[in-house]
């Protein structure tokens, strides 16, 4: 390149360019052409200046060992020249130049250079004025960005607090979410309940985008001005926080906060990426601004208008359904608070950790992180966290109860065992019942005469109704007909090996309820029109139907689909169960946070302290259960969770009938018709009440009658349910299948008073009864029955007791004045009476 053309590349191409062409001329002189290769140290740091380099072709970088300046570390382009200042001040080289590619360099020799300078002292002044004139730069830059920190500094967001700690699903799904969002530019709305640390998720999609060395503020929505001048600025004045955040991130906190006037400006921000600064009324209004700052919005609820106009929406999940988290954020919580009080590490139980895990947090992570720390202080230098140490609140389904398995270790050893129900159901349930049938057959057919109808009349009945406040559905566990469908089941699988079908729930959830209510018709009316309590045979046959039905389902489908969806006796039993005073439930934190194989559901091998079992032979979760309809005690979940979630709890009777019951319309007609049959089990006392002369002897009159008196309690009830609606004015009443579950004490306490009289009346009977079934005479054999007054006395008190129930559990699922409910209770009264008047008197 010749002299001319030198010269004018410097003065296009250089910082020299400011240079005269006399100095440009003398400088293109004395250049040197050299080309360096790739990866070679042009300069290194520390070392006295050599030459006055000037790139024409290729890239340089640097790097220095100074941590505190990062500007020293930069790359260099074609026209940058290099040690010019050293030169001129005589000073160390401050980095180390390295070639990134092969660069064509010219080179003047630094003697060379500073002859030109002395010989040309326009040289130096022409440094200093561009010196001055950086400094005067630098200088303005410094205010500014000193005017724009002390305008940022009470919003500014320094640093994320922690990562999303976790392994569950919906850990990982949060953190690919941040992931995306880090990776644009876009609007994202991040929503949840209190307590999530949303704000620090907001910092997470900053802090991990590529613009994080931009600053990041949070602006609390219910401090704004409902102007926006604080957010916007004036026009011709003071700006906004918009305006000093330039490229950086803006969080708006608490989004459901925002004043309503600033909802269309926030909006034009989202849509268009605009802002218009506040002006006074008398002025004209502003252009729009462009800003080039990224909002993030946190809020606890959702906002339609706000989410219409955001690219991307972040749902945060609530602790209560991360708590496979829990031990995570426990471990993570402990350590933050031991290094910052420098103390020793305690070690959270396992019965702590499954403490926190049935916790639902309402105050998710902030509460978990309080009790955690409050934990240590209590524990005082103990190397163990334990269960008393954590105090949680008790949410209201676990309000209340008490874990009798844990108050009563033995009854766990019990439960577990072998004994329970598998021995004493295949050892003596199936062989007993065998025999009980084959006597009904053969044997006497009346019930003074044959000790297995004393049994199933006198003993079995009142026992099991009594028993229903206490252990619910616990007859089904240890039920004759249910143990030969298995029996049916294992047979046909072993002559005949097939995959048996899967339940149609979709259709036994419709139509089995139906069925059962059908069946149970049935029976009702075959028991009364053919005499079922006194007659031996039609008593073994009636058994041995249901026991078919039972076989047959069981060869056909999985586990027990007859008891749970078609048994009339299970659909009784279920429905009382839902008195019970006692549950089988599971903790639903550790079955979430612990379990992955759901053992007590499908069944499974061994896990730890878990047995090998086939699951649940109703297909019931205990995690899972609305009410004691579909738990038949059999233990299965107890045997096969390895977590010790699972639960035998004492609780108030019925808790779930007024808190989480769900109603169906099919268990009303059941209840409705079990309180029908008190009254058909009455027939000829309620003839005597109320005066009727029909002749029970006559078959149709006989069934007319009994479907009359079926129906008649369900009529009246549901009359008494439309006295309500047309009297109470102020209150609109729940629905008549919701509170028709508050006549359920009536009827169990209706069925019980009238078998007491057998129970008490010819239980006590037994031994002569059975001498009497064996041919055999049994006179002087002992008897214990009670006086007829005590019967009547018990009775009569058992149906108060029941009205009085009946009551205060309308009440319970009402939630409404004892005056807005008077027909309803006053109906309950009245079927109190007239069960006294017919089993009492």
């Amino acid at each position: 390149m010749t002299s001319p053309e030198t010269v004018t590349w410097l003065q296009e191409r250089t910082s020299l360019g400011i240079l005269s062409s006399e100095v440009l001329n003398a400088i293109a002189q004395v250049i040197e052409e050299q080309v360096i290769p790739a990866e070679t140290d042009l300069v290194s740091e520390g070392t006295p200046p050599e030459a006055l380099y000037i790139l024409v072709e290729g890239q340089l970088e640097s790097n220095s060992t100074n941590q505190t300046n990062p500007a020293l570390a930069c790359g260099f382009l074609p026209g940058a020249v290099i040690e010019l200042k050293e030169l001129l001040l005589d000073e160390l080289t401050p980095f180390t130049i390295t070639t990134v590619t092969d660069c064509h360099l010219w080179v003047v020799p630094g003697d060379k250079f500073r002859e030109l300078a002395t010989q040309y002292p326009e040289i130096a002044q022409a440094f200093s004025r561009q010196l001055a004139q950086e400094l005067a730069q630098a200088t303005s830059a410094l205010g500014y960005e000193q005017e724009r920190s002390v305008a940022l500094r009470p919003y500014l967001v320094t640093k994320a607090q922690r990562g999303i700690v976790g392994t569950s699903r919906y850990a990982v799904k949060l953190r690919e979410q941040i992931r995306l969002s880090a990776a644009d530019r876009k609007s994202v709305v991040i929503f949840g309940e209190p307590g999530l640390e949303k704000d620090n998720i907001a910092a997470l999609i900053h802090f991990g985008s590529p613009k994080r060395r931009e600053p990041i503020i949070k602006v609390n929505c219910g401090i704004l001005q409902t102007s926006g001048a604080d957010l916007f600025g004036r026009a011709g004045g003071k700006p906004g926080l918009l305006e000093w955040l330039g490229e950086g991130t803006l969080v708006l906190n608490n989004i459901q906060e925002l004043p309503e006037e600033l909802l269309p400006a926030v909006t034009q921000l989202l849509k268009t990426g605009t802002y218009t600064p506040v002006s006074r009324s008398e002025e004209a209004t502003p252009e729009p601004r462009p800003s080039k700052a990224r909002i993030l919005i946190v809020s606890e609820k959702t906002q339609p208008i706000i989410e219409r106009c955001i690219g991307q929406i972040i749902k945060v999940p609530p602790l209560r359904v991360r708590k496979a988290d829990v031990q995570a954020q426990v471990e993570y919580y402990t350590s933050l608070y031991i290094r910052a009080r420098g103390v020793p590490k305690p070690h959270i139980t396992p019965e702590a950790l499954r403490r926190l895990q049935s916790y639902d947090f309402p105050g998710n992570l902030k509460e978990l992180k309080n009790l955690v720390e409050r934990a240590i202080v209590q524990a005082e230098g103990a190397n163990e966290l334990t269960e008393e140490i954590f105090w949680p609140a008790e949410t209201k389904k676990k309000r209340f109860r008490v874990n009798l398995l844990n108050v009563y270790p033995r009854l766990r050893r019990f439960l577990r065992s072998p004994w329970w129900p598998d021995r004493i159901n295949y050892g003596f349930t199936a062989t007993a019942f065998a025999i009980i049938v084959a006597v009904l057959f053969i044997g006497p057919q009346t019930r003074d005469r044959n000790f297995v109808l004393n049994l199933f009349w006198a003993w079995w009945w009142p026992f099991f109704l009594f028993l229903f406040p206490f252990l619910g559905r616990i007859w089904c566990s240890v039920c004759p007909f249910m143990i030969y469908g298995e029996i049916t089941q294992k047979l046909s699988l072993w002559l005949w090996p097939r995959k048996l079908k899967r339940w149609p729930r979709e259709e036994a959830e419709k139509w089995g309820g139906w069925f059962l209510f059908g069946l149970f018709t049935l029976i009702f009316l075959w028991e009364e029109l053919w005499h079922l309590e006194n007659t031996a045979y039609l008593s073994a046959c009636l058994l041995l139907l249901i026991t078919a039905g039972a076989m047959i389902f069981s060869a056909i489908f999985e586990r027990r689909f007859w008891c749970r969806y078609l048994c009339p006796i299970g659909g009784m039993n279920g429905l009382f169960a839902k008195l019970s005073m006692t549950e089988l439930r599971a903790q639903q934190g550790i079955c979430s946070a612990s379990c992955t194989t759901y053992q007590c559901y499908k069944g499974g091998p061994q896990k730890g302290e878990g047995m090998e079992t086939n699951g649940c032979p109703l297909y019931s979760h205990p995690a899972q259960l609305e009410d004691n309809r579909d738990c038949v005690l059999c233990m299965t979940c107890l045997k096969a969770c390895p977590h010790r979630s699972v639960e035998f709890n004492l609780r108030p009777p019925g808790i779930e009938l007024w808190t989480t019951h769900v109603p169906r319309t099919y268990e009303v007609a059941l209840l409705f018709l079990l309180l029908g049959g008190i009254y058909l089990h009455r027939l000829p006392e309620l003839q005597s009440w109320l005066r009727l002369q029909l002749d029970l002897t006559q078959f149709w009159q006989h069934l007319g009658l009994s479907l009359l008196v079926l129906i008649i309690p369900a009529i009246f009830t549901f009359g008494a349910y439309s006295l309500l609606q047309v009297f109470n004015f102020n209150r609109k009443p729940r629905s008549f299948v919701e509170l028709a579950y508050g006549y359920l004490p009536l009827v169990l306490g209706g069925n019980l008073a009238h078998y007491l009289r057998l129970g008490l009346g010819e239980g006590g009977r037994i031994l002569p009864v059975t001498f009497a079934t064996l041919g055999l005479s049994g006179e002087q054999l002992p008897i214990l029955v009670a006086h007829p007054a005590v019967i009547a006395f018990l009775q009569g008190a058992t149906i108060i007791f029941s009205v009085l129930m009946t009551i205060l559990l309308t009440q319970k699922i009402a939630k409404q004045p004892v005056r807005s409910l008077m027909a309803q209770h006053l109906a309950a009264i009245a079927l109190g009476v007239s069960m006294w008047a017919i089993i009492v008197f």
